[in-house]
């Protein structure tokens, strides 16, 4: 197991009579893209300004590299960079004296970490240009770069992708797995475009209610998911062998028309085929089907929307 860079644990948060967040835990490991997910009232919000400290929880604890957030929040902020909802900056300036603006609030950034961010973060064709005549992805491109003055270890991403075009989602996504892969940051991301989180993240959490209700290996997570689809004739025969095979409660024969799902068992696939063909009914196809990230997180928050 990677080194821990962020640690949540047990963490709540009351307002009145209301339990917004109920408890929550997970883990982010060094190097790893994390994708935070929930729909809306869910509590997502909420969460990440707890995590940066700009709320203070009822209870449980925020750990980054070993600092807890809301008792050791100047050290553990100096581990942490952060962009919640937009970067703000000052348009009427260049990128490059934005990130001056910043450098001069921190310890040990100087000039040469400024030129070492903007190329890191592909601007330096435009870093002495007006914010003004920035596009949105080298807007975000430049929060980017801010948040990455201090060296942190851990870097939470509220909407990268919003307002982008897909070409700017697709860069941005590429962007964000290099973070993680070359430079090693843990890269927190919440975001709605569910299909990009697949694509972009090695885990992800979903919370529904103020509580996680899945997190793991986004490949783990759709594979334990996995069905199989069967096209049938005569059908209404085929279901119910299947039925009797597999059990009543395991046989979707309403999601597809003209087809039936099964749970995707390699073991008893070949078992299933045989009864199927004794009983007189002929396979005329068999597939597997691979949820989406949108299909899981449908099934596990009960169809509400995402925030």
């Amino acid at each position: 197991m990677s080194e821990v860079t962020l640690a949540v644990h047990g963490l709540r948060k009351t307002i009145g009579r209301r339990d917004i967040i109920k408890s929550l835990d997970f883990e982010l490991h060094r190097g790893e893209v994390f994708g935070f997910l929930g729909p809306n009232g869910a509590g997502k919000t909420t969460t990440i300004r707890m995590l940066v400290g700009l709320m203070r929880p009822t209870a449980g604890t925020v750990q980054v590299c070993g600092y807890d957030v809301h008792k050791q929040f100047p050290e553990a902020m100096r581990q942490m960079g952060c962009i919640v909802e937009n970067p703000e900056l000052y348009r009427y300036l260049s990128g490059w004296n934005n990130l001056l603006y910043f450098a001069r609030m921190m310890d040990g950034v100087d000039e040469a970490r400024v030129s070492e961010v903007v190329e890191l973060v592909g601007l330096t064709a435009r870093i002495h240009d007006k914010v003004k005549t920035y596009s949105l992805g080298m807007r975000q491109r430049l929060g980017i770069a801010q948040a990455l003055l201090g060296r942190p270890k851990v870097l939470i991403l509220d909407e990268p992708t919003n307002g982008l075009d897909p070409s700017g989602i697709r860069e941005m996504r590429e962007f964000i797995r290099f973070l993680a892969a070359q430079e090693g940051l843990s890269v927190l991301v919440s975001s709605h475009l569910l299909s990009e989180i697949q694509l972009m993240c090695d885990r992800v959490a979903i919370i529904s209610g103020g509580e996680v209700v899945r997190v793991g290996a986004v490949h783990s997570l759709l594979s334990s998911q996995e069905k199989l689809c069967w096209r049938l004739h005569p059908l209404e025969e085929g279901v119910a062998v299947l039925r009797r095979l597999c059990g009543e409660e395991h046989v979707d024969a309403d999601t597809e028309p003209g087809a039936v799902l099964t749970p995707s068992d390699a073991e008893r696939i070949g078992v299933w085929n045989r009864e199927l063909v004794n009983a007189g009914v002929t396979v005329t196809e068999m597939s597997r089907r691979v949820p989406t990230l949108e299909d899981l997180f449908l099934e596990l928050t009960g169809g509400r929307g995402i925030d």
